[in-house]
């Protein structure tokens, strides 16, 4: 929980690490549900068609379902999006035959997903 001058705040977060997806693609997911009431935000992800959706709708299930576990918080209205970010993660490394005998290094990028639910000012 954390404390600000108006009173207490409460605060869940989830993380999913290693998920086989770009980083630069679950950021263009994470954009646009940053600042979203929770209700909202999994509206948009439903419908948005970028494959990234899934693991980042599953990150902010987890992150409201933390805050109902943790805190007694039932209530997801009162919840908003108050940090959503994503870091690399491990690269794995593979490579594919070429022409000439030559190898091309192929890169498969995983991302660790982080989504930080609060409630609104002035509620709990």
């Amino acid at each position: 929980m954390t404390y600000t001058s108006k009173g207490t705040t409460m605060e869940a977060r989830a993380q999913a690490r290693y998920i086989r997806v770009t980083p630069m693609k679950a950021r263009r997911v994470v954009d646009l549900i940053r600042g979203l009431p929770a209700t909202e935000a999994q509206a948009v992800l439903r419908f948005a068609p970028q494959a990234a959706t899934v693991p980042v709708g599953k990150v902010l299930d987890s992150a409201i379902a933390n805050a109902a576990h943790n805190y007694n918080h039932s209530n997801v209205d009162d919840l908003v999006i108050s940090e959503a970010y994503v870091d690399e993660g491990p690269t794995l490394k593979r490579f594919r035959p070429r022409a000439q005998g030559r190898a091309y290094r192929i890169r498969k990028r995983t991302s660790h997903i982080t989504v930080v639910v609060s409630s609104k000012e002035g509620t709990r």
